[in-house]
């Protein structure tokens, strides 16, 4: 696991027991992100500069941008917290390494879990909006990404900050609001029940709505979710997902993952008939209506499932 130390931005490995106490922030992201290579370039130069002025000048530089700028703000407010290590998507995988990519993507929700603290920031979002403007707060575009799913469940302790970075509350005080926003159960989002007490079809139904910009992001941003461990694939396309499902059927057992619909927009934009699916869905965009899923009390007994040919008829 690659770490930035807050006070320097330098970047250093930490494998398993060795890897100390680390902040972790969750975002949405734009168009001027800081790539590994990017951020390793940067603190080179600031390294090498002949004089204190030049270093302040390639610090200068690199803060114009706001991909940037989150970087630096997370590490303040580490820094506010007594925490010395932070970790950013961005920058802190090298996404050039495909063996590199699948280990973080496989090991994220770990991460997000294992954190001191999560900020999750909500740069469209303005001050003391769950209090005084909850629509804006409630429209954020941090509750419509796939991946922002895992970090809004897996950490333990997460604090949302506004535009300005001024702190609005967190997942335990707002936990009410959380889940008219997101449909979550909130004693899922604090904790109070674990994952597995909620059937397939129900953690399913949450990432409904959720977008990813790579297709296959749409299954690989789930593999936390449902505990799954599982190679990418990049240009599988829908086939990423179909793959998911036959692991988490695999694993548990529960059929209502085979709860699936066809939405008329979804099936318009696609130009696919209900002739044209399998088994499994395509998308969770095709979960059911979550108020139509089972509860956690109704929840069915798993079926065996056989290790080869079709599954057994239920």
């Amino acid at each position: 696991m690659r770490l930035i130390h807050a006070d320097t931005f330098e970047m250093k490995e930490f494998i398993g027991s060795g890897t100390p106490p680390y902040a972790i922030l969750s975002h949405t992201w734009g168009d001027d992100e800081v790539s590994f290579h990017a951020m390793q370039s940067t603190w080179d130069k600031a390294a090498q500069a002949p004089s204190e002025l030049a270093t302040q000048e390639v610090w200068d530089n690199a803060m114009k941008t706001k991909g940037f700028m989150k970087i630096v703000n997370s590490c303040k407010q580490a820094r506010l917290d007594g925490i010395e290590w932070v970790w950013v998507d961005t920058c802190c995988i090298d996404k050039t390494s495909s063996a590199e990519l699948s280990e973080a993507i496989n090991s994220m929700w770990a991460w997000y879990r294992d954190a001191w603290v999560c900020y999750a920031f909500l740069e469209d979002v303005p001050p003391l909006a769950p209090l005084l403007a909850p629509e804006e707060f409630a429209s954020a575009r941090w509750f419509t990404r796939g991946w922002c799913l895992q970090e809004l469940i897996a950490p333990s302790k997460l604090e949302f900050y506004a535009s300005d970075w001024t702190e609005m509350g967190t997942k335990s005080s707002l936990k009410q609001q959380l889940e008219g926003i997101t449909g979550i159960p909130a004693d899922a989002l604090v904790g109070r029940k674990a994952l597995s007490d909620y059937n397939v079809a129900q953690r399913m139904s949450w990432a409904a709505g959720r977008k990813t910009t790579r297709l296959e992001d749409e299954a690989y941003c789930l593999l936390g979710i449902f505990d799954i461990n599982m190679p990418l694939l990049y240009g599988e396309g829908t086939h990423a997902f179909s793959r998911l499902q036959e692991q988490i059927l695999m694993k548990t057992g529960d059929y209502s993952i085979l709860l699936w619909t066809i939405p008329r927009l979804w099936e318009k934009d696609n130009g696919t008939s209900t002739g044209l699916f399998g088994v499994f869905a395509r998308s969770p965009m095709q979960s059911p209506a979550r108020q139509k899923i089972l509860s956690p009390g109704s929840r069915p007994r798993p079926a065996p499932i056989p290790t080869s040919g079709p599954p057994s008829p239920v």
